[in-house]
């Protein structure tokens, strides 16, 4: 009896798999499209208030190679983990708009080239629950350094762009550093 029972539930969920099989239209999924509408182009600047230094830091190292790490001019290999405040101004005591939430690591050994790969999320505004995803290369010691913003939340959903980033305050002790960005988001 105990077989008869397991052969019929095998009959069962075989039938099960075929009738779904029978079911799914591969044709209706693959031919459905969506009318976007008219895509639009939003323009914001803010500053990225990066903290390593006091009692609070806002980023703080989480990973860093033992064997080169410490004996490199650039820090390749260290990683950093971040939850950076976005303000209006440059004035750490300006309004929040935002946070930067993410990590960045050295990933140059010949010049302090930064990996980013960042959500900022927006806290205020139109925009408030909204986000950004910035993804790139961040050439730190350049004058104006450009990332690719590859996605979004929010009103920004599907969002792509380009984030402009120009160090306005480094203080080379600490590594403390305040970041004007300038972002261009088609969503």
């Amino acid at each position: 009896m105990e077989e008869f029972s397991k052969v019929m539930f095998l009959i069962m969920i075989i039938q099960a798999a075929i009738s779904g099989a029978q079911s799914f239209n591969v044709d209706g999924w693959a031919n459905t499209r969506l009318e976007a509408e008219k895509q639009t182009v939003t323009n914001l600047q803010f500053y990225f208030h990066d903290t390593l230094s006091g009692k609070n830091p806002s980023a703080v190292r989480v990973a860093q190679s033992s064997e080169m790490t410490n004996k490199s001019l650039t820090l390749f290999g260290m990683v950093m983990m971040a939850d950076d405040p976005l303000t209006e101004t440059p004035d750490p005591k300006s309004k929040l708009v935002g946070r930067a939430q993410g990590f960045y690591g050295s990933a140059s050994q010949a010049q302090v080239g930064l990996i980013m790969v960042f959500n900022f999320g927006f806290t205020e505004g139109m925009y408030k629950g909204s986000t950004i995803s910035i993804l790139g290369l961040n050439s730190a010691m350049n004058p104006v350094r450009e990332m690719a913003i590859v996605g979004g939340t929010g009103i920004f959903r599907l969002a792509r762009g380009y984030a402009i980033a120009q160090t306005y305050w480094f203080d080379p002790a600490t590594g403390d550093a305040i970041v004007g960005y300038n972002v261009t988001i088609v969503h």
